[in-house]
């Protein structure tokens, strides 16, 4: 059974202080449920080592003695024993190629992986998830880059004002912040060489409703896809427009005599082509936040880059939020990933490469891939909050029996990646990963 929990600390990089577990969540586990807990001892982590003592928890450097060992960003292979059973957000179900040494290093070690990732209900929604946190800092984000970005061509306005997340001490501050920023632009109005501010959402999920969050602070009019391509958003002289994409919106059966279904999309991506384009002509901020397979459409690629930039030409799209930032993804030239001190470069079509800042031409892209980082306190207390129905359970989990026999509760049964160094029949794809 499962009696030990360990807390690996994060060390991936300095912005990496989220926890998978707050303090008061610990002392639950350990007054109600009788688990013991030990956390390695950290600097960086957003709740000190002190307030996890007050609760009943031990700090050690070993956690070899753990029945299950959880974290938040990978673990690196070194880290991992004979069949050790482990708990992080993996990246591997893609097949990412960054993290296929590590997932090798689990197999063949005998050990079980779980992945938050995966610990979805009976629909497939997922139920622990920092998504919200990454569209609320995102935006926040995103805004700031806009800001700068006009100040950069000579154009002022309120968005000048915005702090990077990161900088705000909590969530009200940027509440309040952006309230001023909001009845300045009630007031002064949208630059006239902007109207209409067109920001755009692809998706509709956790992380496009925390980004949805941020921008309806300030004030907006919502309009349809197809209001943009028939140029029925008005002068918007005060007010933002805000469109969101959805599937239909964005992909278009490669088969011209077949209608979209999305859930053929969702089985086979494959078939669809991306139909995006047209809007980009019509959007000053696009915000990407769809889940995006290697198998489906890109919902912009190099050449429509080119289009749009190459050359010279001058386009509309200023900024791009890539909440998503898949390398060579969705946003095909989303080539690198940033940091929060160093989170924007500009893409040049014509040399298909990147210069960091907001000086340029061509697009500016904000890519940073640990979003959630930037509100560390709030996104790891609602991600706790989340996970703490399944490990008030855990206990009862039976490590050495077979995975149907070992009473794990359901929705962590669907995240078991790996169970004793074998993809479930679930997971069996991702052997084709490893090359074997």
């Amino acid at each position: 059974m499962i009696k030990h929990i360990g807390i690996r600390r994060e060390d991936k990089n300095r912005w990496e202080r989220r926890v998978p577990l707050i303090p008061e969540d610990v002392g639950r586990l350990v007054a109600a449920h009788g688990l013991q807990v030990t956390l390695q001892p950290s600097t960086l982590r957003i709740f000190p080592d002190s307030a996890y003592e007050k609760v009943g928890a031990r700090i050690a450097e070993d956690l070899s003695g753990c029945d299950l060992v959880m974290g938040v960003k990978e673990m690196p292979s070194a880290f991992f024993r004979r069949d050790g059973m482990y708990m992080f957000f993996s990246h591997t179900i893609k097949g990412q190629k960054h993290n296929m040494a590590m997932l090798r290093k689990l197999v063949d070690l005998g050990c079980t992986l779980l992945d938050y990732e995966r610990i979805v209900d009976e629909k497939g929604r997922r139920l622990v998830f920092f998504g919200r946190y990454a569209g609320l800092a995102g935006m926040i984000d995103t805004f700031w880059a806009l800001g700068r970005r006009l100040a950069a061509q000579g154009i002022p306005t309120p968005f000048e004002r915005v702090k990077m997340a990161h900088e705000y001490p909590d969530l009200p501050a940027v509440r309040q912040a952006f309230a001023g920023i909001a009845a300045d632009l009630r007031q002064t109005g949208i630059p006239p060489a902007l109207r209409p501010l067109v920001v755009g959402f692809a998706g509709y999920g956790n992380v496009s409703k925390g980004a949805q969050e941020i921008f309806d602070l300030l004030p907006h009019r919502v309009v349809k896809p197809i209001d943009l391509l028939s140029g029925n958003t008005g002068e918007a002289s005060h007010e933002l427009i805000k469109v969101v994409f959805r599937e239909e919106h964005t992909v278009r059966p490669a088969d011209a005599g077949t209608r979209f279904d999305l859930p053929t999309f969702f089985a086979h991506p494959e078939r669809y082509e991306s139909a995006f384009r047209p809007y980009l002509d019509h959007l000053t901020v696009l915000v990407n936040c769809i889940f995006w397979s290697p198998k489906g459409p890109r919902l912009i690629t190099i050449e429509e880059a080119q289009e749009l930039w190459g050359q010279g030409r001058q386009a509309k799209l200023q900024v791009i939020g890539d909440i998503s930032c898949d390398i060579d993804g969705g946003i095909q030239f989303t080539l690198k990933e940033t940091q929060p001190d160093n989170p924007v470069y500009v893409y040049d079509p014509d040399r298909h490469a990147i210069t960091f800042g907001v000086e340029g031409h061509g697009p500016v892209v904000m890519a940073v891939d640990n979003l959630p980082c930037e509100l560390s306190a709030e996104s790891s207390q609602e991600f706790s909050s989340a996970l703490m129905p399944f490990l008030e359970t855990i206990g009862h989990l039976d490590p050495r029996a077979a995975l149907d026999d070992c009473k794990i509760p359901e929705p962590l049964k669907r995240a078991v990646l790996l169970w004793h160094g074998r993809f479930p029949a679930e997971y069996a794809f991702m052997q084709e990963f490893l090359g074997a």
